[in-house]
């Protein structure tokens, strides 16, 4: 199979994964088999790089590494849905992004190699502080929703203060519940 077939073969079974993870997780058996479907088609695409020589060659390897680095975290995150594995993916997208810049300035020389690699540092160093910085936000975000809501829900219960029996009552589990408190 030829590499852009090959990659658009993976591109639609994870698309096709990614619309089973929003509705729910598929099972372990289907996994398996888009695991290994990942693994065969890494070998293809590591086969075909041996038709190539040189840095070519070296940059061809590395860009089929790099797929299939990301088409497993890409897995990994369909099957799970948590954020770590989504972080995981993120993560397998920039380094596979740095492992290939760094390959390609290998075709330079003196300083234009050297401004290609602090170029591809800098990028591999952007995107980390990105996530970093995305994790942060999200962080800050939940803190921020949580305080809202424990403000909302205090004074909803001090308007149940002024009731009495059983419409305070009503009033405190109807408090309790809109805001999710217990």
């Amino acid at each position: 199979m030829n590499k852009p077939a090959t990659t658009a073969l993976i591109a639609a079974a994870l698309s096709l994964c990614a619309g089973m993870a929003q509705a729910a997780n598929f099972s372990k058996s289907v996994y398996d088999g888009a695991k290994d479907d990942i693994k065969k088609t890494y070998k293809v695409d590591k086969d075909a790089c041996d038709q190539l020589s040189g840095n070519a060659k070296d940059i061809c390897v590395k860009e089929a590494k790099g797929r299939e680095d990301v088409a497993l975290a890409q897995l990994e995150y369909n099957y799970s849905g948590n954020a770590k594995d989504e972080a995981k993916l993120i993560e397998a997208r920039y380094e596979a992004r740095y492992d290939v810049a760094k390959e390609r300035c290998d075709d330079r020389s003196g300083e234009a190699k050297d401004v290609c690699q602090r170029e591809a540092k800098t990028s591999y160093e952007k995107a980390k502080a990105e996530l970093k910085m995305n994790k942060k936000v999200a962080a800050a975000v939940d803190d921020a929703e949580e305080t809202r809501v424990k403000a909302d829900y205090k004074l909803a219960a001090e308007k149940c203060n002024t009731l009495s029996g059983d419409a305070k009552d009503v009033c405190v589990n109807s408090a309790k519940a809109r805001y999710n408190q217990r």
